[in-house]
């Protein structure tokens, strides 16, 4: 069975986005003057989406930080696959 895990350390973050070859991005068109919008893990490899804007990682964890989010992952599928499965939920 495949678990979910849930952090805000930053390291952690980038070191599970950088071996699966993600990005920190935003959503295009979302965000304002003091918002960088909505955050996302992007996988360019795996989609070529024109919606996401791709950030620098200061950026991305600022506004991470600003918005009190939790970074909930998975490591690995139920069949032992490496996952991409995340998602960005309030602290």
């Amino acid at each position: 069975m495949s678990t979910s895990k849930q952090t805000t350390a930053h390291e952690t973050i980038k070191k599970w986005a950088t071996e699966r070859d993600g990005v920190p991005a935003k959503v295009k068109g979302t965000g304002g003057a003091n918002d960088d919008g909505i955050l996302r893990i992007h996988f360019p490899s795996h989609s070529d989406s024109d919606d996401l804007q791709e950030i620098s990682w200061d950026e991305f964890f600022q506004e991470f930080d600003e918005k009190n989010l939790n970074f909930l992952y998975q490591e690995e599928k139920e069949n032992g696959e490496q996952s991409t499965f995340h998602k960005f939920v309030k602290g």
